[in-house]
């Protein structure tokens, strides 16, 4: 942000910022989300939320949580289709669940919406099935005003988890199988660094 912009939030006290939320599957993420998202509301404040379309586990017009929490959203194809639509209700925070799904054209237009003195808060898993870094999660957790990075429980062990373990048939998946695919706890669990299992390390 330049200093004439940063010079006209703190006259009007509207200074944007950037939230991410992050960590493994079911470690609480949309959670945190929504709690946040309700916090605002309570003070009065203009929200709306987005998601990938192809998010559409618990139904396209939620952000649904594992505890069944739930926040009503907008399912998006385009990122580019946000600017407007928050233009457009004037809202002036914004939420965004399961980022890594977006294109990493959502960096650009959050970075537009923070320079706007909108409040953006995103939640996404920073770590694919494979352990590596996930889309564009990596960049924002780089230009984040502040990161929150949640931990799971293991369950094979009862350690924090950090890591998303996907299963196929009840076995780890292999490391060059396709990186989305859409589950739950069907298709994945939260396991802790010694009992995540994959046949390839990921290297940079």
């Amino acid at each position: 942000m330049d200093n004439k912009n940063q010079t006209h939030c703190n006259q009007h006290g509207m200074q944007g910022s950037l939230e991410v939320i992050c960590g493994p599957m079911f470690s609480g993420k949309s959670e945190e989300l929504i709690r946040r998202l309700r916090r605002a509301k309570i003070a009065q404040q203009t929200t709306i939320t987005f998601k990938p379309h192809i998010d559409h586990r618990y139904g396209l017009e939620f952000v649904v949580s594992h505890n069944g929490s739930k926040v009503e959203a907008r399912p998006l194809n385009n990122v580019h289709d946000i600017i407007t639509i928050v233009n457009e209700v004037n809202a002036s925070v914004i939420g965004i669940d399961e980022a890594q799904f977006f294109s990493q054209d959502i960096v650009s237009v959050i970075c537009q919406l923070v320079n706007n003195n909108k409040r953006v808060i995103v939640a996404g898993l920073d770590l694919d099935f494979r352990g590596a870094p996930f889309g564009c999660i990596p960049l924002l957790l780089a230009v984040a005003d502040k990161v929150s990075k949640l931990q799971a429980i293991c369950t094979q062990c009862g350690h924090d988890a950090h890591f998303t373990q996907r299963l196929v048939n009840g076995n780890p998946a292999k490391f060059d199988d396709p990186i989305i695919m859409i589950g739950a706890q069907e298709a994945y669990q939260a396991r802790c660094r010694g009992c995540y299992s994959i046949d390839k390390v990921f290297s940079v």
